[in-house]
């Protein structure tokens, strides 16, 4: 915390050290001097402008000279067409200064290096935050990265799973950064891409890269945003006339009597009385906003000179909540508060460093309840939230004495309603069962020494970084009791009236505070690399990394840290960006693996070949730039091995059985697993081969990668590998050790394609992005009766169930069925084939049904267009995710026994609508014949969603503010505005949990 504190401060005070350097009385310097360009020539036609306010430029006459007043300490920066610009702080007269011509290089942040984007040899896929937030804000790191990103389709790289999240380099959440905070997002996806990583990094890398300041460009931007959130649909459930009409059509399937009268379910059904006939709607404008709010602001302020950059970056967003009444109305938002700051020291000539920090501090505000879940659980008629005090008969002594001494008459009108089991519910514990407060607090801080070696090595340079970061989390809370009031209802002619109250509970309200929650994780990271980076005659570039690199993160409650270390080596070589060959390796280490195998190396080739470069093609009209990449990787990882020491056999004093001594009982001693010190890291075995290239002066880029992968020697426990007697029935003893054994295949491309066209005076961009791939459990311990039942070969997200034969009929077709073994079956329950054909319904029966998607949609597509029209710019994104299918299997589907009726029942099966029910008899029963894993309940998923609309523009030049506010814009979006699907009503639809939303925003960026 210290360290941290004092790097705040450091930052704060670099961040306004321009501003004081100037407003201090500082002598003037005057200077003669000539600026030279390639070979040394002088160069005509630099701008030189002064960094202090109202300054003016001059430029370089025939003869590369000029004159120049400047106080002492400040800034000038020299710049010309083709060359970079150069910044010098004046402490002295000069009179040469030499520019050095313009590296054209795009660079992409790859594994422990920046490479040239030409030069990237496949697996790797990067988007440019800093520009993109220009025509598409957005609110979360990775929102919509899909229609950037080839290969990554939302929650996965290649849809590996897991991968690993990186800020900086250094491991942390999503969460811990905001888009306006970010340069750049590299998704590192093919094997060779992460080997220098290590054995965490096997499933991929996504690494966020931070902004930084730049040498002389001082700015502050300034970003406001308002935006609401509308929900998109609801669950809509029964009211309570028409759940007690059907709970009682579902007694009787069930052989029971009706539970309620003909004359309670009008009286329900009529409404007028909802105090003694209530119909609770969750969702209704009693108890909801029709929108609610989100805010944001962030400031920005960077710059520096040749010596110190910084960048500062403050942040603040505030977001509302649907609920609107009770506690929750004013006590039900989050606020999150980020503060961040990078600095970059030029120690000397051969030495820099940069020293960053970030604090955020999130806190939500909440109540102590479960809105949305009991909103899915708790029935429309079983209880009135509220009772109205002017309908209790005043003649009521008692009743009259508990309104007068409640705590909790809810806007002086109401006390709060329950039953005996009911005495405690959501709406009553909102207005009087207290609130809580979630506090997360995150600090982070990062430092790093670069070295040039060149005096040693030319080409030599050092680098090294060390990070720690901490986390914490903890809960406070008030939780009040109180009373609910159960009434007793008289009619005096034709009034009803209240003449008696019964009371459960009483009100109380103490001081005490309570915690709870409390969590804490340390990260600390650390890496160590030496870069030898040289060019040969020209055409023969080499370079080459040898590094050590870990982190470590321990965790409240978790006995064990999580541990990565690892030494690379990486040596590239490139012949006139034309041939190319990189070799990388990891030696990596991890405790889950016995003493004896615990160490080993992760090898990684890959190959280039830029064809454009050839003769035939070099001259091509149509082939700007074509290149061919292919590599093959082995990588060693511990992330799908669940815990430590299983390669140990181990045993229970905590035994199922007693043995007897002396007249006590003692525990038995058994056997969890055998040993196994043979075990071995898992693999991760690919291939891939990519192809990129523009083409049609660069009217159209395009990108491609193929790849194939395989997990091999996932460890698992099978009893099937080893000989029946290794295990035993009850009392369950087992000496089958985890070994390694199964195998999984994943095959698959990704592409993107970007086409740029001007059309008139509107500059047009279309951009499309995919990913497709298909998994295979190619090897599975596994021993079923049939075949079809076997995982092996199926995919790895497979959806396993019953296929079903449409309903019973009747009872003749439950005769000539085969028999049911989940249960009694009626007419109108679910109808199932019989597989094997053993005349018997059961487990084995379950076949492949399709895929569950889920580690992504087996493809997914991202498509923007964007278009820009002197200032005005405009930009849409649509996402599509196709192949995947889910089960509808919650409770908004499965009705049975007490469940709250949604809207599906009322497509039952009766007698009366057995031709045309889409949906089971209705039963109080738990229906394990009906309520279980088949094709009945299964639906596609594929879906395309207008994810964003974005309409911005320039006002800068409207304005005319230039001498204050150097640039104004102004846009509005919208956030997943709309849904194609088949099965749109089910994908928009949340169940026990708050609504999706669309959201609509405005918001201002201005630069001072």
């Amino acid at each position: 915390m210290k360290f941290i504190k004092i790097l705040l401060f450091l930052c704060t005070l670099m961040m306004l050290q321009p501003v004081t350097s100037r407003a201090q009385d500082n002598p003037t310097i005057q200077i003669k001097a000539t600026v030279f360009g390639i070979n040394n020539q002088p160069l005509k036609g630099a701008v030189v402008t002064s960094a202090a306010e109202n300054s003016k430029a001059v430029t370089t006459d025939a003869f590369g000279s000029f004159e120049y007043d400047v106080a002492k300490n400040d800034v000038l920066s020299i710049s010309a067409k083709g060359f970079e610009t150069k910044y010098i702080t004046i402490t002295k007269a000069i009179s040469q200064i030499s520019l050095t011509p313009e590296k054209t290089r795009d660079l992409i942040h790859a594994a422990f290096r920046e490479v040239e984007k030409q030069d990237l040899l496949g697996g790797v896929a990067s988007v440019n935050v800093k520009e993109l937030l220009n025509k598409n804000y957005f609110t979360s790191t990775l929102d919509g990265m899909e229609a950037f990103a080839s290969g990554f389709n939302g929650n996965s790289n290649w849809g590996m799973g897991n991968y690993l999240f990186m800020i900086d380099g250094v491991p942390r959440e999503t969460g811990n950064v905001a888009p306006t905070e970010i340069e750049e997002i590299v998704f590192l996806k093919g094997a060779n891409a992460v080997a220098l990583y290590g054995s965490r990094a096997a499933k991929g890398v996504v690494n966020v890269i931070t902004k930084r300041g730049e040498a002389g460009k001082r700015r502050f931007d300034l970003r406001v945003n308002s935006g609401i959130n509308i929900p998109k649909s609801y669950p809509k459930y029964l009211g309570s006339a028409e759940y007690m009409s059907l709970y009682n059509e579902a007694r009787r399937n069930d052989g029971l009597t009706d539970l309620y009268s003909e004359l309670d379910i009008y009286n329900y059904g009529s409404g007028r009385n909802k105090y003694r006939y209530p119909n609770v709607d969750f969702y209704s404008s009693d108890y909801l906003k029709n929108v609610f709010t989100r805010y944001d602001a962030t400031a920005e302020i960077s710059g520096g000179n040749e010596r110190v950059r910084y960048y500062t970056n403050l942040g603040y967003s505030t977001t509302g909540s649907l609920l609107n009444f009770g506690e929750a109305k004013n006590n039900n938002n989050s606020d999150r508060l980020n503060f961040r700051g990078n600095l970059d020291i030029q120690l000397n000539e051969y030495i820099s460093m940069n020293a960053d920090a970030t604090a955020i501090f999130y806190t939500g505000r909440g109540v102590n309840t479960d809105y949305w879940g009991n909103a899915a659980t708790v029935r429309p008629n079983r209880f009135a939230p509220l009772i109205p005090i002017d309908l209790i008969e005043k003649e009521d002594a008692a009743s009259q004495i508990w309104i007068q001494n409640s705590n909790n008459l809810i806007d002086g009108k109401y006390l709060l309603g329950g039953t005996q089991l009911d005495q405690t519910n959501p709406i009553a514990t909102i207005y009087a069962g207290g609130n809580n407060q979630y506090s997360n607090r995150q600090f982070q801080f990062n430092t790093g020494l670069k070295a040039d070696l060149r005096n040693v090595l030319k080409g030599l340079s050092f680098r090294t970084g060390f990070a720690v970061d901490y986390a914490t989390a903890y809960s406070l809370s008030y939780n009040y009791s109180y009373a609910t009031y159960s009434p007793t209802w008289n009619n005096y002619s034709g009034t009803d009236l209240i003449s008696s109250l019964t009371v459960y509970n009483q009100d109380a309200k103490s001081g005490t505070q309570n915690v709870s929650g409390n969590w804490y994780r340390q990260t600390i990271a650390f890496s160590g690399q030496l870069n030898y980076d040289r060019t040969f005659g020209s055409n023969h570039n080499l370079s080459a990394i040898l590094l050590a690199n870990g982190f470590q993160q321990s965790e409240s409650a978790v006995y064990h840290r999580t541990s990565n270390a690892n030494l690379g080596f990486l040596a590239s070589y490139n012949y006139n960006h034309r041939y190319y060959v990189d070799l990388s390796t990891a030696y990596i280490h991890s405790a889950k693996l016995p003493p004896n195998n615990r160490q080993a190396f992760s090898p990684s080739v890959s190959l280039g070949w830029r064809l454009s470069r050839e003769n035939f093609l070099k001259d091509s009209r149509i082939v700007n730039d074509l290149k061919l990449t292919a590599s093959a990787s082995i990588l060693n990882t511990d992330l799908d091995i669940s815990d430590y020491y299983l390669y140990q056999g181990f045993y229970t004093t905590a035994g199922s059985w007693y043995g007897w001594k002396d007249g006590t009982g003692i525990q038995a001693t058994e056997s969890r697993r055998g040993d196994n010190p043979n075990m071995k890291f898992p693999r991760r075995e690919e291939i891939n081969i990519g192809i990129e290239g523009t083409f049609f002066n660069r009217l159209l880029s395009l990108n491609g990668t193929f790849f194939m992968n395989k997990i091999t020697g996932n460890i698992i426990q099978a009893s099937v590998l080893f000989p029946s007697y290794f295990t035993t029935g009850w009392p369950v003893s087992s000496f089958i050790p985890y070994v390694n054994y199964n195998e999984d295949k994943r095959v698959g491309f990704d592409f993107s394609a970007n086409l740029n066209k001007k059309i008139g005076d509107v500059n047009w961009n279309l951009g499309i992005n995919g990913t497709y791939y298909q998994t295979t459990a190619v090897k599975r311990a596994e021993l079923y009766e049939n075949a079809y039942q076997n995982r092996q070969g199926k995919a790895l997200d497979g959806i396993w169930g019953l296929q079903n034969l449409g309903f019973f009929q009747d009872d003749n077709d439950i005769k000539n069925s085969p028999s049911q073994t989940f249960g009694q079956v009626k007419p109108g329950d679910i109808k199932y084939k019989d597989q094997n054909g053993d005349g018997i319904i059961d487990s084995r029966d379950e076949v492949f049904l399709g895929k569950g998607g889920w580690f992504g949609a087996p493809f997914t597509m991202g498509v923007t267009l964007s278009a820009q029209w002197k200032k005005l710019t405009f930009l849409a994104m649509g996402v599509g995710r196709f192949g995947a299918n889910a089960m509808r299997n919650n409770s908004y589907f499965w009705v049975y026994g007490e469940n709250k009726y949604s809207e599906v029942v009322r497509n039952r099966w009766t007698e009366a609508t057995k031709l045309t029910a889409t949906y089971p008899r209705l039963t109080t029963l738990s229906s394990d014949n009906n309520f279980r894993s088949s094709d009945f309940w299964m639906y596609s998923t594929n879906r395309f969603d207008l994810a964003k609309v974005q309409i911005s523009y320039d006002l800068t030049d409207i304005l005319k503010m230039k001498s204050f506010v150097r640039e104004l814009g102004v846009y509005v979006n919208g956030f997943n505005l709309l849904t194609f699907a088949q099965n749109r009503e089910i994908l928009e639809l949340n169940v026990a949990s708050s609504p999706q939303t669309r959201f609509f925003n405005l918001g201002v960026k201005a630069l001072f």
